[in-house]
């Protein structure tokens, strides 16, 4: 097996914020390759300062171990996650971009696409929401103006949260849901929650900062509205931690680190009765056709990257009015526009 990557820098429509102001004009990602025979197949890791990863790196891990990674005797992705979670135990973005592009790989080697080789159908698939970051009240209208659809994702955690909000809605019928980005405290969130009801919002995801157990107990019991994990949920191990805390988890497969750890959590979600969301780190088309092979096993999904985007290296996955249409082509479903990394 052949490894190889490339470094990218894909600009958004928008300057993307969220809450404690990280704003950022671009999306730095990992793209890698892996060759066996006459298959190559395609993964993503974006680069996320929140979680202190830069694309440097992981391409100085993923040279650093170059020689392991490629010698592995590939048969199917499950075991060679296995052997990368081991060979880079402290880079999950690294793993999950490697791991995407094994499964690719592995569906193409198969002649299918993922969803089939789960035995999962497209006959009934979440709506993508559109999100809209934090900006002025005006400037945020403007977005959701400029991009009619039927959810939007609204990130908070601001002193203007209901007045903004309530703008929004002045604008459109859209469903709504809110993402703090553990924006808030536990009083105000108690507070805003019920107001947001009223203005149309389905759930708020990750209210209060990642480790306040203590006050997402308190919210949980009292909130009028569902909640979703996000920064709380990053790992395997943290499914069973959010039960009893969250109504739901978003699942983010670069945080997870792969698409084989979360097929895992997906299970482990349902066994607890628990509410199943994918979710955007603003990946590319190559990141967002993984995600969209989890539509038949999920509640929601964030996947809206190549929207935000103003650019992108791949295609193969077409929205409309929320609704992601997949290609049948096998693994991923993407091409890439150009060159392979």
């Amino acid at each position: 097996m052949k490894v190889s990557y490339r470094s990218i820098s894909l600009p958004f429509e928008y300057p993307f914020t969220i809450s404690n102001g990280r704003t950022k004009t671009h999306q730095p990602s990992l793209i890698v390759a892996l060759q066996l025979g006459p298959f190559t197949g395609f993964g993503e890791a974006p680069a996320i300062t929140y979680y202190d990863v830069t694309v440097e790196k992981m391409i100085g891990d993923l040279e650093a171990k170059r020689t392991m990674v490629e010698k592995f005797a590939f048969t199917e992705p499950e075991r060679y996650w296995h052997y990368l979670h081991h060979l880079f135990p402290q880079n999950p973005f690294l793993v999950c971009a490697l791991d995407m592009a094994a499964w690719d790989l592995y569906g193409k080697m198969k002649a299918q696409p993922l969803y089939r080789l789960w035995n999962t159908a497209m006959d009934h698939t979440p709506v993508c929401d559109y999100t809209i970051g934090i900006d002025t009240v005006e400037k945020m209208v403007e977005k959701m103006r400029a991009k009619p659809w039927p959810v939007y994702k609204i990130k908070l955690g601001t002193d203007e949260d209901i007045r903004i909000m309530e703008s929004l809605r002045a604008h459109t019928d859209a469903i709504f849901r809110v993402d703090a980005n553990a924006g808030w405290q536990v009083e105000e969130a108690l507070e805003k929650i019920p107001v947001l009801k009223q203005l149309g919002v389905e759930f708020i995801e990750q209210p209060l900062e990642k480790n306040d157990w203590e006050g997402m107990k308190i919210l949980f019991e009292k909130s009028v509205l569902p909640l979703y994990a996000d920064e709380s949920c990053v790992a395997e191990s943290d499914v069973k931690k959010c039960f009893g805390y969250f109504h739901g988890i978003n699942i983010k497969l670069t945080k997870c680190s792969g698409i084989t750890p979360a097929l895992r959590m997906i299970q482990e979600a349902r066994s607890l009765n628990m509410q199943v969301m994918m979710g955007s780190m603003n990946e590319c088309a190559i990141g967002s056709a993984a995600i969209a092979q989890f539509l038949p096993q999920l509640d929601h999904v964030d996947m809206d990257g190549p929207l935000l985007l103003k650019e992108d290296i791949a295609k193969g996955l077409l929205y409309q009015s929320g609704k992601v249409s997949v290609s049948e082509k096998p693994g991923l479903g993407i091409e890439l526009n150009g060159s392979t990394p």
